[in-house]
């Protein structure tokens, strides 16, 4: 829905359906129940997640048709799409195969490309639209700095192919679209940081000379149409992770001139831990193990006095549990907005609380998106029926908003 401070809806990677049928299912399902209870008088945007199956099968114009006409039908419209999961997403073990296939391959290409021309046959007129996707690749698959190197390099040059195409659309009378890069812990870009040493280092030498021979542009306006087409995805829940404070991240994107495609609205876990071999300690521990789940990555971050120590997932760090030098750990679990305890465990609530107000002082994003999907794993004491629980996250979001 649209508010005064930008498009807000919510991730239909909540839904399960690995094909379109059976995610249109879904949608229908649900959407007109979130609609009414959070925006009943004005017209409800979706955030679109489709895997590829299902991007190929709504690519068939009848069933495009039949969407738009569903879409007009029930006052909702398509604004964002999440282009991060390839695959299957439920019912499935997930886990690090999330970022398969990377952006070394053409496959990813492909269905980035198809995601935006949906996008753009999908896009209210005069609107811009975007597509979050995979930092690039997984950090843990390369085995060396200069394996690294490769990656980043092979992933950078496919990555402007769709880039290519979007200027394209742009330049035919098509509407704004935005690729909006997800760091994520272990991901290739993991924090700010990093996605702007990305930018400065790799993107803009690749990309300026590039689009510069596509389209006979000077190297300032090649510099600008990257900017307008490749924008960062603030996945709340992965930067608190990062222990990164929202204004200094949106500040370091202000100062360099990047803009930020898509807020996605998200929770993370945290604890302080005990002293290492008290009671006190073993019970935060026990607490975390009750989210220890087979289907998605829980990268832990445990803060130390003199650093971070990273856990490529929470059953690497309850291996570590007993380590004297971890003063707190945070953990990568969409948990529900609306609460900030979990028994003895935090949520990152404040990090959310933080980045909305910057939002409702100065706003940086016209997309906001929230991606709590992990419902289905959740201990049973947090469940409620679906609707109830998307809208429950959608209002609480306006309330921190002030709508």
């Amino acid at each position: 829905m649209l508010t005064k401070y930008g498009h807000l809806t919510y991730c239909t990677n909540i839904h399960p359906g690995e094909n379109w049928d059976a995610h249109f299912r879904q949608l229908q399902l649900h959407v007109p129940l979130v609609k009414a209870a959070v925006s009943p008088q004005q017209p409800f945007g979706i955030g679109l997640r489709l895997s590829n199956t299902a991007s190929l099968e709504l690519s068939k114009e009848a069933s495009l048709q039949a969407f738009k006409a569903w879409l007009q039908e029930q006052g909702c419209y398509v604004f964002t799409m999440n282009g991060f999961p390839y695959g299957g997403f439920h019912n499935t073990v997930v886990k690090d195969q999330v970022h398969t296939p990377d952006w070394t391959t053409a496959d990813r290409v492909a269905y980035t490309i198809r995601l935006f021309r949906l996008l753009a046959a999908l896009l209210p007129e005069g609107m811009e639209g975007g597509v979050s996707t995979a930092p690039l690749s997984y950090k843990l698959w390369s085995r060396c700095a200069e394996e690294r190197a490769a990656v980043t390099e092979s992933a950078t040059l496919n990555l402007l192919l769709v880039v290519e195409q979007l200027v394209r659309i742009r330049h035919s009378g098509g509407p704004l679209l935005h690729i909006d890069i997800e760091p994520e812990p272990d991901g290739l870009l993991e924090n700010s940081q990093e996605y702007i040493d990305w930018y400065f280092q790799h993107l803009l030498p690749a990309g300026v000379p590039f689009l510069e021979d596509k389209f006979g542009v000077t190297e300032q306006e090649a510099a600008d149409l990257l900017k307008a087409h490749v924008q960062l995805c603030y996945d709340v829940c992965h930067f608190a992770l990062a222990y990164e404070q929202p204004a200094q991240v949106l500040a370091r994107l202000q100062q360099h001139g990047l803009k930020t495609g898509k807020l996605q609205i998200s929770a993370a876990l945290k604890a302080l831990l005990p002293a290492a071999g008290s009671e006190e300690r073993q019970a935060v521990i026990n607490a975390f193990r009750t989210f220890n789940e087979p289907v998605y990555l829980h990268q832990v971050i445990g803060r130390t006095a003199n650093g971070y120590t990273h856990y490529p997932d929470l059953p690497q760090a309850l291996e570590d549990a007993d380590n004297p030098q971890v003063q707190e750990w945070r953990s990568h679990f969409h948990v529900p907005l609306f609460i900030d305890h979990y028994g003895l465990l935090s949520a990152t609530q404040e990090d959310i609380r933080q980045v909305l107000a910057l939002q409702r002082a100065q706003p940086f994003t016209t997309h906001l998106e929230v991606e709590t999907y992990t419902w289905e794993v959740l201990p049973p004491d947090l469940k409620l029926p679906m609707d109830r629980s998307i809208s429950r996250e959608l209002a609480w979001v306006g309330q921190q908003l002030e709508l």
